[in-house]
């Protein structure tokens, strides 16, 4: 309870607790995986801290838990009934299915089409940096915000619909070309998460189904934007395909080479997060999500 500390007070206590919070490592084998602190910060905001080690949640998980702890809110101030749709499948149920599926002819097929697509030599990205790469990876770094118009918005997913390809893959592209222009390269690599959840059983499950999907873009003949964006769109359903088989599989079935100053196989990740844009009402109560 912050409410008796004046208010420059409160934001230091919170900041200090936030802080400790992030850099409190996880106990795999003791847990708990999940923690939470219920902050009292003034008569009418409160703070809900929660942290949980992503081996049990993604994206995806977190936006089902907020909606089911808004369901038990209004639940207990008594405004609405709360009603879950019971579970088809738990978590062990995916990882034991996955398990018997995901081996033998399945596993060779899908490793066959990323051996192929990773084969010969995986470029190290090479963007102008105004400092040496130091030896070992310190994942430091800053956020740039910009913000995109909605009449640039509005042409993109026009020109996704006349090219027959999502918005994601368009972004991609884009994305992709740009590397190319800043760093002279014509074989460019990027990572991307995917929400890995092909089965309507597990849409509404909280546990960590998020693989990493490799794009692979050739630009060596100087393609306008249409022609990378079809390519591009040709690899990403590709990469649909075969997404099962998990990242770190790939990786030590493709044994790239290794350095500490950099990831193996790509070094750059692009994200279209279409999740979480809407927040349930709260008939009156503002409720904000912040990310630490």
């Amino acid at each position: 309870d912050l409410t008796k500390l004046s208010l420059e007070e409160r934001e230091r206590k919170l900041e200090k607790w936030i802080q400790t919070e992030i850099e409190s490592p996880f106990d795999l084998e003791q847990g708990p995986l999940f923690r939470g602190k219920l902050i009292r910060i003034s008569e009418e905001e409160w703070v809900l801290l929660c942290n949980m080690h992503h081996i049990i949640s993604d994206g995806w998980s977190m936006e089902i838990l907020l909606q089911e702890w808004m369901a038990f809110y209004e639940n207990a101030i008594g405004e609405k009934q709360a009603e879950l749709e019971p579970l088809p499948v738990q978590y062990t149920d995916f990882a034991q299915w996955q398990r018997e599926w995901l081996k033998d002819e399945v596993l060779n097929q899908q490793l066959a089409y990323w051996k192929e697509e990773l084969s010969g030599e995986l470029p190290v990205l090479m963007l102008p940096m105004d400092r040496p790469r130091p030896p070992v990876q310190t994942h430091h770094g800053l956020t740039h915000n910009v913000l995109l118009s909605r009449s640039l918005l509005d042409k993109l997913n026009e020109l996704s619909r006349q090219e027959g390809a999502t918005l994601f893959m368009t972004l991609l592209a884009s994305y992709q070309s740009f590397l190319a222009r800043y760093t002279g390269q014509t074989d460019i690599i990027v990572g991307s998460p995917i929400a890995n959840r092909n089965y309507r059983e597990i849409e509404g499950l909280i546990g960590f189904f998020v693989n990493t999907l490799v794009y692979r873009a050739d630009l060596s003949n100087a393609p306008a934007f249409q022609e990378l964006l079809s390519q591009v769109r040709i690899k990403a359903l590709k990469a649909y395909e075969y997404q099962d088989v998990p990242f770190e599989k790939i990786v030590e079935v493709i044994q790239p080479e290794r350095n500490t100053s950099y990831s193996p196989i790509f070094q750059t990740m692009f994200t279209l997060q279409n999740m979480g844009q809407e927040l349930p009402e709260l008939h009156g109560r503002n409720i904000e999500v912040m990310e630490s």
